[in-house]
């Protein structure tokens, strides 16, 4: 692709639908390449839209609203964000040839709904997955709940970074779990997914490069990168994981049909359970994943430099350099504006950087930043990012 200047007629225009800390880092490494960005997102302020040439305030989830902004933009390029995006309209201009869809409409459609994706994975592509069933109503989730057999998790079919997400271990609490998922969805939605517990050694997100070569796609798999989840939602990640030859081998295969059945172009987040030499999917995302942000110490080219590269049908590489990890800055509170102390003891932890995402409004669990560390071993780089993170306060103005 031939690339121009911003705000000129020559510029390339690339939409971002969801502007927070992961749009953020898409949206620097576009501006880098002189690439016009505009961020898109439903609320005002956010981290992308601090960084791009232009931005709009939009309920995502409005077709109509959606499918002005993009007429009035005219992107070359449409690069989904989050699931809380109103895909149709994607399907729609992507038919029509008015713009590329990132990686595709169709990838979106899937991805944003765990039904989707699932049914995708384990009926269609017959890839092994945990046992599941999808209730519609809490007397159907705890029939689901027998048949697969406590314990249980309980998830929204459109939700993030564990929202809505509940471990069943009793029928007693079904009704909680119900109601829990019904608040803690990305949209209004009845459908849950019911999922039976693997007894796996560690969880992976595997980066999965679609990429032009030679006029050609092809596949590139960075290192595994490990993490721990505390209800659903990422803490920390390091890279790479430690795992057999057979179990890699296993859960390259396992992410590469997955993403040439999805298509497109970029970077796909596979989460992957292993247990010795075995690998169960568990779920993509078609777009750098939170746990990634280790790739910003680690990599070469960081997953959003991929991104951009790929998208832009730019040559790639996935090599790692340094062993490192990531571990997440909290909000601790619930404020507007708030205001960060500790940063330059938290940038004294050897090999430590941080990334605060200037997010304008601070929650107790809400991810406000997150550091960075580098080490001889994964060991010692998560100490490292560990503390560094502890050492960043959040405070109220």
């Amino acid at each position: 692709m031939r690339l121009g200047t911003p705000l000129s007629d020559s510029a390339v225009r690339v939409m971002l639908l969801g502007a927070g800390e992961l749009g953020k880092e898409v949206a620097i490494e576009l501006q880098r390449l002189g690439v016009e960005v505009i961020a898109v997102d439903r609320y005002p302020n956010a981290p992308a839209m601090q960084v791009a040439h232009r931005s709009h305030v939009i309920p995502m989830t409005d077709p109509h609203v959606l499918a002005g902004v993009i007429a009035a933009e005219m992107p070359h390029i449409i690069v989904p964000e989050i699931e809380a995006i109103a895909t149709e309209v994607l399907a729609e201009i992507e038919a029509a040839g008015h713009a590329v869809v990132i990686p595709t409409a169709r990838a979106t459609q899937l991805t944003m709904n765990r039904e989707g994706i699932r049914r995708l994975a384990a009926e269609e592509l017959d890839l092994p997955t945990s046992p599941y069933a999808f209730a519609s109503s809490a007397d159907d989730l705890a029939e689901a709940a027998e048949q697969i057999g406590l314990p249980v998790f309980v998830k929204p079919v459109m939700s993030s970074s564990g929202k809505g997400q509940s471990f069943v271990e009793s029928l007693d609490q079904v009704a909680d779990a119900w109601a829990y998922a019904q608040s803690g969805g990305r949209v209004e939605t009845a459908t849950v997914i019911i999922e039976g517990r693997i007894d796996f050694d560690f969880e992976i997100t595997l980066l999965t490069v679609r990429s032009m070569r030679d006029g050609a796609v092809r596949t590139d798999f960075c290192a595994p990168i490990g993490h721990r989840q505390v209800k659903g939602d990422y803490v920390e990640s390091w890279q790479p994981q430690a795992m057999s030859p057979a179990a890699l081998a296993s859960a390259q295969d396992i992410a590469g049909k997955v993403t040439d059945s999805l298509g497109g172009l970029g970077v796909f987040g596979v989460e992957l359970f292993v247990k010795g030499d075995q690998v169960w999917f568990s779920e993509v995302s078609p777009r750098p994943h939170d746990t990634g942000l280790v790739t910003l110490a680690t990599q070469t080219m960081s997953e959003f430099a991929l991104h951009v590269r790929a998208i832009l049908g730019l040559p790639v590489d996935v090599s790692q350099r340094e062993t490192g990890a990531s571990a997440v800055i909290y909000g601790g509170m619930d404020a507007v504006g708030i205001a960060f102390d500790g940063v330059a003891e938290a940038l004294s932890v050897p090999t430590a950087d941080l990334r605060l995402f200037g997010k304008p409004e601070s929650y107790e669990r809400r991810r406000m930043g997150v550091a960075t560390a580098r080490g001889a071993t994964t060991d010692q780089a998560r100490e490292r990012a560990r503390l560094a993170a502890s050492k960043v306060r959040p405070v109220a103005v």
